[in-house]
């Protein structure tokens, strides 16, 4: 598209913004070509204040012309996109694990402790399925060939490997991507979801966190332990998705680990051909000859190359593995048998031998790691599991289950009607026998069959895969003690909880505490569970127990300033309990891309976690559109993955940023703002009469039902009851609608009524979780934008409910924005960070017409106009102004 230069100084947006233009006219034809380009430099004037009001002349496209238009805006959004990434436009400075050893290094905290610290640590980027990313896979996977296309062109390859003319081949990608159909036909189903998962995991993370390892290693100049690790939701979590069954769970790990032996095979097979090395001009330690001997290769070739003999046999064991775990042959067989390996400790130790030997030659070039130090690596850090894959489930499914089991075994016609005290009682003596519930010959509702079917697919993984193939047992809205002990309940059904002296649990009980009242009451429920000698038990022998804390549902609840400080205030008041317990404390955030799900900087978020909560131990979810952002090349995935590692290590061991009287004078202030911002939020959201018809009526959250972008359901329950509906499809309707009311409402009323404006700018500048809560929020607050806003709100049928409502929402957002600049001594939003800032500018000029298409078109849909294309150009345009916005869900 031509003219970009006046929008952006990023060379590698003007460039592919020239290619799609040329693409445009290549195959939509001059006509559309010049309809885009003169909407697109209308839009940009209008913008830049060129010109008065605009007429953009939207209302002169045809429907066909409207879904073309929309399509190659929200392509070039995509490009953009891809082209901020790669200019690190999002980059954090510092955030690399050398720089935190150095900056640690000068507060006095030596590599010594750093190891230390990393002897227990876990840290855990967690792929989920949460239905926000709208790209269909083959966009993306024409996005990453581009990505690694322009990566050859920085370094001025003019030709590809296959001998292409490299910026024909980046224009033959773009004019796939035009002719690429947008839309999903079909919805997503678990196993769509799952090989989604599974390319993430195959393709960046084998290949990438080793390498990073490598890097650790010399930052620190000893070999670390493997603390990062990825752990996944996607085929075991159930929770409100009725289409995740045992099956499910199977097809999961068995694909997981079938990808993780084939980049062992490959890793085997490469080394084979790589380690060449003659006894006659090396000597060879008899453990390795032992190793070759026993590895049956006899070829008279290989007499004297004993690491390629060695080498052969564990390719033998791996094979024979493959076909053990999986079912099926190595996709490369080899000529030599050999038995299984029993465990990936066992893979590991002939592997350890061969690096052994190559490290007892001296210390010349082979003694480092290379590839066979990264295979070691992968072994530590992947198993035959490949990802950790949690099992998820809403605390009532619990609850009903149990007691069909209590009731149909005899023991107790109605546990549901006993209080808290005599159901912990009963789930106790229950835990103690190790006689089982369950018959085989009794007749179960489907729910609790399927409940159980899922627990013995568990049990069978961890007797396949070994025990770290499923760690968690995640309990939606855990409300008390009891929630956990059923789920200890269903684990000794299947022989992973023990009864005995003391007791142990194969998997751990996570509580999930999601609304405000949960976060409130975290506590004491975390006081009473450890107060119970079996768990004590279990939870000494383990050392660490998890706390899963929730973004969105706390958000949706009371507001994202409320939602914020709960969370910060949860996890400091977690802390002591663990203390006194005597048990490491491990927190899962569970984080959406958008701010009013918990989204925004992760480097800045784990900094600002309260003093002590971290521990080296933190994991986080990463959803939708985030995931291919953040992991969609293996040059992103490196740069998240290094930042999240390095925060980690700063919050873990840095001095804390304020001392004690500040941290009491910021707490009360927080307190205070946070009461304030709830009563607006609870106020305009659950005490307005009419509100969820305005919500329902003024956002496409009815057309975003349809977009077939995951495997569940947007409503928990058949209701439009806004504590119903799931907290995904709240937050990406409204940013939509350009209201992003999720990440604001209510923070401007509680900063304009604070009376000490001063020590509001002190916080600002002085307290790290409290400038990243307004930093967020201020991203939000830039791409929100209430002129398109109150188009939107036309839509709503009843005039005096829009009158009503719409100009609270409008005056919020002005508080909002006027007590952000004031508490950050900005004259305006993003003064202070112009990057983002530059970002955020480019894309509104791509966004508004968007967003006016999406207006017109859906009068027409719900007017009841049939014509497909009107539909199709909804959904479209939901699909780019999602792209547009990037962290939308």
């Amino acid at each position: 598209m031509a003219d970009l230069p006046a929008i952006t100084n990023n060379p590698d947006i003007r460039f592919l913004g020239k290619l799609l233009g040329d693409v445009i006219r290549a195959y939509g034809g001059d006509e559309l070509f010049r309809r885009t380009e003169y909407i697109r430099s209308a839009s940009v004037d209008r913008h830049r204040g060129v010109g008065g009001d605009v007429d953009l002349g939207l209302d002169r496209l045809s429907l066909d012309e409207t879904l073309d238009f929309v399509r190659g805006f929200m392509l070039f959004s995509m490009l953009a996109n891809l082209a901020e990434d790669r200019q690190g436009v999002a980059a954090e400075p510092g955030a690399d694990v050398a720089a935190a050893i150095d900056r640690l290094a000068k507060e006095g905290i030596g590599k010594d402790r750093v190891t230390a610290l990393l002897d227990h640590a876990l840290i855990a980027p967690v792929l989920t399925a949460h239905p926000t990313e709208v790209r269909r896979k083959s966009m993306i996977d024409h996005r990453n060939r581009i990505a690694a296309l322009m990566a050859l062109r920085d370094g001025g390859a003019t030709t590809t490997p296959d001998g292409d003319d490299v910026e024909q081949a980046i224009t033959r990608q773009i004019a796939l991507l035009w002719q690429t159909r947008v839309l999903r036909r079909e919805r997503l189903y678990v196993t769509d979801e799952v090989e989604t998962a599974l390319s993430y995991l195959r393709d960046v993370f084998l290949p990438v966190l080793p390498g990073l390892y490598q890097r650790w290693d010399r930052a620190l100049g000893e070999r670390t332990p493997s603390f990062l690790k990825p752990g996944s939701w996607i085929g075991g979590d159930r929770d409100g998705n009725p289409n995740v069954v045992a099956a499910s769970l199977t097809t999961a790990l068995a694909k997981a680990c079938e990808a993780v032996l084939g980049y062992y095979l490959d890793a085997v097979h490469a080394l084979g051909a790589e380690l060449s090395i003659s006894t006659e001009h090396a000597s060879v330690s008899d453990d390795l000859l032992a190793l070759a001997a026993r590895s049956g290769d006899t070829a008279p070739s290989r007499d004297d190359e004993p690491y390629r003999r060695a080498l052969s046999g564990v390719y033998a064991r791996l094979a024979a593995t493959h076909l053990a775990l999986t079912g099926k042959p190595a996709p490369r067989p080899g000529t030599l048998k050999g038995e299984a390996c029993s465990s990936p400790q066992a893979l590991r130790r002939d592997l350890v031998t061969i690096a052994h030997a190559l490290a007892g030659e001296g210390e010349g070039p082979l003694a480092s790691g290379g590839a066979l130090g990264r295979l070691i690596r992968a072994v530590d850090t992947f198993g035959f599991h490949l990802a950790t894959l949690d099992l998820r489930q809403n605390s009532a499914v619990h609850e009903r289950v149990v007691a069909e089991m209590l009731e149909v075994a005899g023991v107790e016609q109605d546990y549901a009607a006993l209080d808290e005290a005599a159901r912990v009682d009963l789930l106790r003596r229950e835990l103690a026998s190790a006689r089982p519930l369950v018959s085989p010959y009794a007749t179960y509702s489907d729910e609790t069959a399927s409940e159980l079917a899922i627990l013995r697919a568990a049990a069978d993984a961890h007797a396949t895969y070994g025990p770290a193939c499923i760690r968690q047992y995640i309990v939606s809205m855990a409300m008390s003690v009891s929630d956990l002990l059923e789920v200890h309940l269903l684990l000794k059904e299947v022989g992973l909880y023990v009864p005995g002296d003391p007791p142990s649990a194969a998997i751990m009980a996570v509580p999930l505490f999601e609304t405000v009242s949960d976060l409130e009451a975290a506590p004491q429920i975390m006081t009473d569970w450890f107060a119970l000698p079996e768990i004590a038990a279990i939870a000494g022998l383990r050392g660490v127990q998890e706390v899963m804390i929730g973004y969105s549902d706390s958000n949706k609840d009371g507001g994202y300033l409320t939602s914020t400080w709960q969370l910060s205030r949860a996890s400091e008041a977690l802390t002591p309990v663990f203390e006194a317990a005597g048990v490491g404390m491990q927190l899962f955030h569970g984080r959406g891309g958008a701010v009013g799900r918990g989204g925004g900087s992760a480097f800045a978020a784990i900094r600002a976690q309260p003093p002590g909560t971290v521990q080296g131990r933190i994991r986080i979810t990463e959803q939708g559109e985030v995931i291919a952002a953040k992991y969609g090349t293996r040059e992103a995935a490196t740069t998240n993955l290094e930042a999240m590692a390095a925060a980690s290590l700063l919050a873990s061991l840095e001095p804390p940023a304020l001392s004690d009287a500040d941290r009491a004078r910021f707490g009360a202030a927080m307190d205070d703002l946070s009461a304030g911002a709830f009563k607006a939020y609870r106020g305009l959201v659950y005490e307005t009469e009419g509100f969820r018809t305005f919500f329902r009526q003024m956002t496409p959250i009815a057309e975003i039902a349809n977009l077939k972008i995951g495997s569940r359901p947007a409503s928990r329950k058949k209701s439009d009851a806004i504590e119903d509906l799931r907290a995904i499809p709240w937050v990406f309707s409204w940013a939509q609608a350009r209201v992003m009311l999720p990440g604001w409402y209510g923070v401007g009323q509680a900063l304009t009524g604070f009376a000490d404006k001063g020590l509001l700018r002190e916080m600002a500048e002085g307290w790290p979780f409290f400038a990243a809560t307004l930093a967020n929020m201020e991203q939000v607050i830039a791409k929100s934008d209430m002129g398109i806003a109150e188009r939107y709100a036309a839509l709503v049928e009843d005039r005096a409910l829009a009158d009503a409502i719409f100009p609270r929402i409008r005056d919020g957002w002005e508080l909002a924005k006027q007590g952000l600049l004031d508490a950050t001594g900005q004259s305006r939003l993003l003064e202070k960070h112009p990057a983002l800032d530059a970002s955020i500018r480019l894309r509104l000029p791509y966004i508004e017409p968007l967003n006016l298409l999406q207006i017109e078109l859906m009068k027409r849909h719900r007017a009841g106009e049939q014509d497909d294309r009107v539909a199709e150009g909804i959904l479209l345009s939901i699909n780019a102004i999602a792209t547009a916005l990037r962290n939308s869900g």
